[in-house]
């Protein structure tokens, strides 16, 4: 539930694309205070920087997994690298667990200090004030008013808060994984003066994987995610259209001979991307 709201509700609502109405776009999108997050620094991190420079490398965070995985060839190696195809699986599941302890504040943090914004720059004041209140409300709502109402001994209340953290941080980050670290995406450097050779458009096809698109119960359960290919084409428009778009995308990719990523199902785009964590875990000189 906690994963469903997240990517049907919360993300359409910060892309503008839940409603025609922008009061109904703020209220879907401040969900994802519910979720642990934070409306700044989510549309900061997805909206400006992952969108903008999609699997560069020192610019998209959703690529930045610490040094414990090794997402692109462009990040340095580890010797524990070789087996990240394995325990990579374990820490997934920390995602937003992540977000509502550490993440949130450190990147806060970092924006207001680079002054990012997408839209109007909000005040320090303002800003973390939100991130405060909002936190303690989560923690009350979810750990401090369940344990003074339900008959039910704290650490059991504390272990379900886990369990259903641990679950939605498992099914985010395997969704985010199969549309962007794959072999098919394309992980590009910028050159000297820092530009790209692509314009965004071709970068996008280019850096984006499709998986399990013709699936309802994919297309529901991930909130269109699955079409990535055209929600980083379009991503100001309602998920629920991108199964029609998808031909129109397709096609006109063929035409001009671009890329057009996609996996048939969901199991062979997991099954590709532990494929993939192996050979990123491989020592540099004797990749493939």
């Amino acid at each position: 539930g906690m994963a469903g709201v997240g990517m049907n509700v919360m993300h359409d609502g910060n892309h503008g694309s839940f409603s025609n109405k922008e009061w109904i776009n703020r209220l879907m999108g401040s969900s994802i205070y519910i979720l642990a997050g934070n409306v700044y620094n989510w549309k900061v991190q997805h909206n400006v920087l992952h969108h903008t420079y999609t699997n560069v490398h020192g610019h998209d965070e959703d690529l930045d997994a610490g040094r414990i995985l090794r997402f692109t060839k462009n990040a340095d190696w580890k010797w524990y690298h070789k087996f990240q195809h394995y325990y990579s699986i374990l820490l997934y599941g920390l995602l937003t667990i992540n977000w509502a302890i550490t993440t949130d504040f450190l990147q806060m943090k970092r924006y207001m200090k680079r002054k990012l914004s997408y839209g109007k720059m909000p005040t320090k004041i303002e800003n973390w004030s939100k991130l405060v209140i909002s936190k303690l409300v989560y923690i009350c709502v979810w750990i401090v008013i369940p344990i003074l109402i339900l008959d039910l001994a704290w650490w059991k209340i504390l272990i379900g808060f886990l369990v259903m953290h641990y679950t939605a941080g498992l099914i985010l980050s395997v969704v985010f994984q199969l549309a962007h670290v794959m072999d098919e995406a394309e992980m590009p450097i910028p050159d000297k003066d820092g530009n790209l050779k692509n314009t965004w458009a071709i970068h996008q096809l280019k850096t984006t994987v499709n998986f399990g698109a013709k699936s309802r119960i994919v297309n529901w359960f991930t909130g269109g995610l699955n079409h990535q290919v055209e929600h980083h084409i379009f991503p100001n428009i309602s998920h629920i259209h991108y199964n029609k778009i998808a031909k129109i995308v397709k096609e006109t990719a063929k035409e001009f001979n671009l890329p057009y990523n996609e996996y048939k199902t969901t199991r062979k785009a997991i099954i590709a991307h532990f494929k993939f964590l192996r050979e990123m875990g491989m020592r540099p000189n004797i990749q493939a």
